[in-house]
C-alpha cells in the first residue's frame, strides 16, 4: 500500500505539471493569435521582403521545436518548461525533464564524484519505480505463483563497488563512473537495460568506510600448524576480502549442470557422481573404500583432542598412519601406529577386524618391493618411520609342500 501511495503521488505530481504546462501552452497560443493579428494589421506598412525574411524565419523556428519535441520522445522525455524568460529555460537542469527509466545516450564527459548518500537517495526512489517488494504472477510447470523480484545485490565500498556476485570494480574504471553517474542522475544503470528492460530493484550493502581487498587465490590452513622442533607458527594471518551474495547449495550448483552426457558411446551420470564427491562420500559402485581401524594410538589422539587447545599436549612425532589395500583391491584400511609396535600387533588389528576363517596373507611393499614376514620386528626396525602404503598378497604355499601334496596324490 505505501508503495502504490508514493507512485499514486507520482502520477498526480505529472497531471498537476501537464496541466500546468496546458495552460502556458494556452497563453503561448493567445500570444501567438495577438501576434499574428498584430502582423496582419501592418502588413500594409512592412516591405515585402522583409515580411518574407519573418515568415521563413518563424517557419525555420517552428520546425526546429518540431524536431527538438521528437527527439525528446524519442527517449521518453517531454520539456515542461518554468514559464519563464528563453534564456533561463536554457539554463535548467536535466531534472526538468520528465525522465524515462532510462539515461539517453549522451557524448558528454563530466568529471566524476562520487556521493554515496546521493547514491542510496536515488536507489530508493529507483526502487519505487521498479516495483520492490510487489509481487507477480510467475508461471511454472504446474500452474503458477506468486513471485517477487529478486533485488541486485550492489555493494559500495570507498575504492569501487561490487554488482551481483562481481567482479570488483574500481571507480577508476570508465563503465563504473558511467554506471554510478547513471544512479546519481537518477536513473537505472543503462548496462542492466538489455537484461531488465522495465527496470530491477537494488539491495544495497553500505562498506564505505572499507577498501576492498582482492582475494588471495588459496586459503589458509585451517588447523595448528607445526614447524620443526615443535616451534608453533604464529604468522600472521593474511586478511582478505571475500565477494559477498548468497552462496550456491549443492542441489542449486547441481541443477545448472546437464543430468547426464554421452561419453565414448556410455552415457555417464555427472549429476550423481558430483553430488558425490562434493558430499565427501564414495559413490555407489566404487571400486575402493577407506576403513579407519581402532588402534591405541588413534584412542590417544581422540583423547588429546577432546582437550582443551591451552591444555592440549602436543602431538606425538612417533606416529605415523598405514595404508594397507587388501588382496582384491577393494578396501584400503587405515591405521595409526607408533614406531615401537611390531608387524604382528599390525597382523592383530587387520585380523580382529577382517574376522577369522581368511586365509593367510603376506604384508609387502610395491616399492621397494620387501615382504615383512617378521611379526616380532617394529615398525622402526622395518624402516617405516613416515607414513607408508603397504599391500596384502595372498600368501603362496613353499615348494616343499608342493611336493608333498603331489606324493600323496600319486
Amino acid at each position: 500500500m505505501s508503495a502504490m501511495m508514493q507512485r499514486v503521488s507520482l502520477l498526480e505530481k505529472t497531471v498537476m505539471s501537464q496541466a500546468r504546462e496546458i495552460e502556458r501552452k494556452d497563453e503561448r497560443i493567445s500570444a501567438l493569435e495577438k501576434n499574428q493579428r498584430f502582423i496582419k494589421e501592418s502588413a500594409g506598412t512592412i516591405h515585402p521582403c522583409g515580411r518574407d525574411d519573418l515568415e521563413r524565419r518563424c517557419q525555420q523556428l517552428q520546425n526546429q521545436v518540431q524536431e527538438m519535441d521528437s527527439f525528446l520522445n524519442d527517449y521518453g522525455l517531454i520539456w515542461v518548461g518554468d514559464g519563464e524568460s528563453s534564456d533561463s529555460a536554457e539554463s535548467e537542469q536535466p531534472h526538468n525533464l520528465e525522465r524515462g527509466l532510462w539515461q539517453p545516450d549522451t557524448s558528454v564527459v563530466r568529471s566524476f564524484h562520487m556521493n554515496v548518500d546521493l547514491v542510496l537517495q536515488r536507489i530508493n526512489e529507483l526502487n519505487i519505480l521498479a516495483g520492490e517488494g510487489e509481487c507477480f504472477v510467475q508461471s511454472t510447470s504446474t500452474g503458477a505463483h506468486l513471485a517477487k523480484k529478486d533485488p541486485v545485490q550492489l555493494s559500495l565500498y570507498s575504492n569501487g563497488i561490487v554488482m551481483f556476485d562481481g567482479p570488483f570494480r574500481s571507480y577508476q574504471e570508465r563503465s563504473t563512473q558511467r554506471c554510478m553517474q547513471d544512479l546519481m542522475d537518477g536513473y537505472f544503470p543503462s548496462e542492466l537495460q538489455e537484461r531488465f528492460p522495465d527496470g530491477v530493484p537494488f539491495e544495497v550493502n553500505d562498506r564505505r568506510d572499507e577498501d576492498f581487498i582482492t582475494r588471495l587465490p588459496w586459503n589458509n590452513f585451517p588447523g595448528e600448524g607445526q614447524a620443526v622442533r615443535g616451534e608453533k607458527n604464529e604468522t600472521s594471518n593474511t586478511v582478505s576480502s571475500q565477494l559477498p551474495g548468497k552462496k550456491l547449495s549443492v542441489d542449486q550448483f547441481l541443477s545448472r549442470l546437464p543430468k547426464a552426457v554421452v561419453k565414448a558411446g556410455r552415457v555417464v551420470d555427472i549429476r550423481d557422481s558430483l553430488r558425490a564427491a562434493l558430499q565427501g562420500s564414495s559413490p555407489a559402485g566404487s571400486s575402493s573404500s577407506m576403513i579407519l581401524i581402532d588402534t591405541p594410538a588413534l584412542q590417544a589422539m581422540k583423547e588429546r583432542l577432546q582437550t582443551s587447545s591451552s591444555d592440549r599436549p602436543r602431538s606425538p612425532c612417533d606416529v605415523i598412519t598405514m595404508k594397507v589395500k587388501s588382496e582384491d583391491g577393494n578396501h584400503t584400511y587405515v591405521l595409526k601406529m607408533s614406531f615401537s609396535e611390531t608387524i604382528g600387533q599390525l597382523r592383530q588389528y587387520l585380523d580382529k577386524h577382517r574376522g577369522g576363517g581368511l586365509p593367510g596373507y603376506d604384508i609387502i611393499s610395491a616399492y621397494p618391493q620387501h615382504r615383512y614376514d617378521e611379526d616380532r620386528q617394529t615398525l622402526r626396525s622395518c624402516g617405516l618411520t613416515t607414513n607408508a602404503s603397504l599391500l596384502l598378497r595372498k600368501r603362496q604355499k613353499p615348494p616343499h609342500a608342493l611336493s608333498e601334496v603331489n606324493k600323496i596324490r600319486l
